[in-house]
C-alpha cells in the first residue's frame, strides 16, 4: 500500500512538471487546493492506465518496438497521455492535453521525471 502511495506521488509530481514546462497540458481549478486533488486523481487515472492497458498496447505493438529498437515506447506513452486526459475529460476533471505533439513531448517530460523520482523515494516491495 505504501509503494502503491508513493508511486502515485511519482506520477502526480510528474504530471505537476510536465503541467508546468508545457503550456498546452493544462489542469485548471477555482483554487490550489482542487487543482492539487485533480493532480492526484489523474494521477490515479494515469497509473490505472499505464497499470492496465499500457502492457496490452506493448503487446500488440511488439513488432513495431523490435523495429524501432524500443523508440515505439515514447508513442506509446503519449498514447497513454491522451487516453489519461480523454478519461479525465469522462469524469469532469479539469486536466486537458491539447494534441499528440505535446502527447508526445509530455510523456518524455513524465517519463525522466518520474524515473529521477522513482530513484529517489523509497521503495519498499
Amino acid at each position: 500500500m505504501q509503494n502503491f502511495l508513493i508511486k502515485t506521488l511519482a506520477n502526480a509530481g510528474a504530471l505537476a512538471v510536465a503541467i508546468w514546462l508545457l503550456a498546452d497540458i493544462t489542469l485548471t481549478g477555482d483554487d490550489t487546493g482542487r487543482k492539487a486533488i485533480t493532480l492526484i486523481v489523474v494521477a490515479l487515472i494515469f497509473g490505472v492506465v499505464n497499470f492496465v492497458v499500457k502492457p496490452i498496447v506493448k503487446l500488440f505493438s511488439l513488432p513495431l518496438l523490435i523495429l524501432t529498437l524500443g523508440l515505439f515506447t515514447l508513442v506509446i506513452n503519449a498514447l497513454m497521455l491522451l487516453l489519461t486526459s480523454w478519461l479525465a475529460d469522462q469524469f469532469d476533471l479539469s486536466f486537458q492535453v491539447d494534441g499528440f505533439g505535446t502527447a508526445l513531448l509530455g510523456g518524455l517530460i513524465i517519463s525522466i521525471v518520474s524515473w529521477a523520482l522513482n530513484m529517489i523515494l523509497p521503495d519498499d516491495d
